[in-house]
């Protein structure tokens, strides 16, 4: 696969919307070597790794001093359209972080409590459906969806939504027809904050509490909630439920295997657990803003949001639409998704790392990419 040259690293008089909070960069300061190493390790895992179409990744480091974008591969295989960082892509569960930090916004505001039972919060006819399928929706908060402790059963991994979706790819699901699946193939994991099991039929959940708290749908408490536009992700949009941004490039084509997912449609993963386009860029630019504490208007959300489930503040387990990683003794904060995306901060770094494999089945060069771009950026 060509090179693809598309690197940007900035280290002096950076002002750039995705260093919200960045120190004053040192004027006049050189650019170094650490966008060719990056752009050299995005081409060599391309090379090495022929079976995966394209990889694309992004960095912002130093107090927002740096910042980089590069890509290598093809963003389609039949047209061989080469992929650069402009391309969008699916971001699948990533979206977790948004929903939940839209959650939390409600929360600080005064509009939502995590100790809400769900029976205040949610329609009539869905918990009339869980009920049904024996879950104690009078004990179940907003606290368990947002954790994955409401012990409800995940549609999404079903091997009957899975078959679905690979029969009727362009089928237009609706988010009930998906709880209503999820109570029809499974039961409950265990009883409400008894047990933890990742679920999107719970966050699917958590984002109709959103949309009957704000009046609006998802698309525009999402954009307003958490302030695309102070953020400036103009790459960012909930596909199909809102008009792509002009400033947005186009969507790359994201496979299992063999099998082009382009067509797919996005109600597939669309409705809370999933349903985000972005660069990974605009990855990078909201996770960072998030953790570094330029979302939330009090201090003390974000560490709610990081302690909700008692880790301490701890990049462990799962939080509230966070999960913990480790890169060496590194510790971060973000989330992966479906389409082998993911975003993290690493707080005592001071850096925030995103990207994009297009192949869906490879975890392991994913997990190559961040643990190697890891090691260029923490020296």
């Amino acid at each position: 696969m060509q090179r693809i040259p598309a690197f940007l690293l900035i280290l002096a008089g950076a002002t750039a919307p995705a260093t919200l909070g960045a120190q004053s960069c040192p004027p006049g300061a050189v650019l170094d070597s650490t966008g060719a190493r990056l752009q050299g390790l995005v081409d060599s895992l391309a090379r090495a790794n022929p079976s995966i179409s394209g990889i694309s990744l992004a960095v912002i480091g130093r107090g927002g001093c740096m910042r980089f974008e590069g890509a290598a591969g093809v963003a389609d295989r039949t047209t061989g359209a080469r992929l650069t960082p402009a391309f969008t892509h699916r971001i699948a569960s990533n979206t977790k972080t948004y929903v939940a930090a839209a959650a939390m916004r409600l929360v600080e505001d005064g509009r939502l409590s995590l100790d809400d039972r769900i029976t205040q919060r949610l329609s009539t006819g869905h918990l009339a459906a869980l009920r049904r399928d024996g879950y104690d929706v009078d004990r179940m908060t907003v606290r368990h969806l947002i954790t994955h402790r409401a012990g409800i059963y995940d549609y999404a991994m079903d091997d009957r939504f899975i078959a679905a979706t690979l029969a009727r790819p362009t089928y237009r699901w609706t988010r009930s027809e998906q709880v209503d699946s999820a109570m029809a193939w499974g039961a409950p994991y265990g009883a409400p904050g008894q047990v933890y099991h990742y679920t999107d039929t719970g966050y699917l959940l958590l984002a109709e509490v959103i949309e009957r708290i704000t009046g609006q749908g998802l698309a525009p408490s999402l954009r307003s909630l958490l302030n695309f536009e102070r953020l400036q992700l103009g790459a960012t949009w909930l596909e199909s439920l809102e008009p792509q941004p002009a400033t947005a490039g186009p969507r790359a084509h994201q496979y299992i295997g063999p099998q082009d997912t382009y067509g797919f449609d996005a109600s597939v993963d669309l409705y809370g657990g999933g349903g985000l386009v972005a660069t990974p860029m605009d990855m990078a630019r909201f996770t960072r803003a998030l953790l570094t504490g330029h979302v939330f208007r009090s201090p003390a959300t974000l560490t709610l949001m990081k302690t909700t489930m008692g880790s301490s503040g701890r990049a462990a387990g799962y939080a509230a639409g966070l999960s913990g990683v480790r890169v060496g003794t590194a510790e971060g904060w973000g989330h992966s998704g479906f389409w082998n995306t993911w975003s993290y901060h690493f707080p005592a770094q001071d850096v925030t790392l995103a990207a994009s494999v297009t192949e869906q089945t490879d975890r392991t060069v994913s997990r190559a990419l961040l643990e190697q771009a890891a090691h260029v950026v923490f020296r």
